[in-house]
């Protein structure tokens, strides 16, 4: 193996703590956000748990073996990692349209129906694009998927046009879009900072501190997504000629083969090694950043001092103090 790959390699154990970790940090928030009915965070919460979750399970059953343990299970895992990249993304969308329409509300009184549609809104493009995706990639899908050592399963894509068109620019295009509804709900923010308390008074479960948290996520999201999603671009173009597209029998042909890669041979090229790794870490970090941005803060702790109260009355104990410098005593 040559030096270039070596940096890349590392226990594949790490990477499954990992992704099981980001899992748990993106569903420890999710009760009280489903609560407030933020329908964006709530979704970006469940896409990237999800994602990790599915990551670990792949780590784990290929750990150090390209065997086709379960091909339906690949088949499910593989689909649902096209609709996870450009999930998260549209999630980081729903968000930044939630904030942009809070900056901009010419009326500070939001009616029912007025919440229940932009539920619905959020909802069509944090899981109908998505599924979307998911439908549409089949048609320049060359093969039922890959294996690769200590990865598992991944998604295979013919490189033709089309690909581009149905499947690989589509978290750049969201990407894109979401940058420009965060750069003006920045614009309206500073024209309108006098007003901006009472536009959040119409929100119930949205202050200023958990306003500015939601723009932070959001914009690291879309600095992360749109640098990555160009150079993925970019090594889809170079890494290999884009084929002509010849018609779906032609694009579909020996369509049931399962591509079976050894680390030490995907490790070769370093392109390739790079691509896979960053897409697997990349919602990894997604969970780490929004638990940095939200795990922390005051509702936060509130809840945790909740499920502690909660789990400590069931085993019979009692708290006292704040939250990190709890005394227990025994009840019993």
């Amino acid at each position: 193996m040559s030096a270039d790959s070596e940096v890349l390699t590392y226990p594949n154990w790490v990477f499954s703590m990992f992704a099981f970790i980001g899992f748990l940090l993106s569903i420890i928030p999710l009760p009280w956000h489903l609560e407030a009915w933020n329908t964006g965070t709530c979704l970006f919460m469940i896409w990237t748990g999800l994602a990790c979750l599915n990551q670990f399970i792949n780590s784990i059953i290929w750990n150090g073996n390209v065997i086709n343990w379960a091909p339906v299970w690949c088949d499910i895992s593989t689909r649902f990692m096209i609709g996870s990249a450009v999930a998260i993304p549209a999630a980081s969308l729903c968000i930044n349209r939630r904030l942009y329409y809070i900056a901009t509300a010419n009326a500070v009184t939001i009616t029912k129906s007025e919440r229940r549609r932009a539920v619905l809104v959020d909802l069509g493009i944090g899981i109908g694009i998505p599924v979307l995706e998911m439908v549409l990639q089949y048609i320049d899908q060359g093969h039922r998927f890959n294996i690769f050592e200590d990865i598992g399963c991944y998604p295979f894509t013919y490189n033709t046009w089309v690909a581009y068109v149905v499947d690989v620019t589509w978290p750049l295009a969201i990407g894109c879009v979401s940058a420009v509804y965060c750069l003006l709900s920045i614009r309206s923010f500073n024209k309108r900072r006098a007003q901006f308390k009472e536009l959040l008074s119409a929100n119930n479960n949205l202050n200023s501190n958990r306003y500015f948290r939601l723009m932070c996520l959001a914009a690291t999201e879309i600095l992360c997504t749109i640098p990555l999603s160009c150079w993925s671009i970019y090594l889809n173009v170079t890494s290999q000629p884009i084929q002509p597209w010849k018609g779906w029998d032609d694009t579909h042909s020996d369509f049931s083969r399962v591509g079976q890669y050894p680390s030490v041979i995907w490790h070769l090229n370093k392109g390739t090694a790079i691509s896979l790794e960053t897409s697997r870490w990349f919602v990894i970090f997604c969970s780490m950043v929004f638990f940095a941005y939200f795990g922390f803060a005051d509702e936060a702790r509130k809840n945790y001092r909740a499920a502690i109260d909660s789990v400590a009355k069931r085993v019979g104990l009692s708290t006292g103090g704040s939250f990190g410098s709890t005394l227990w005593s025994s009840t019993g």
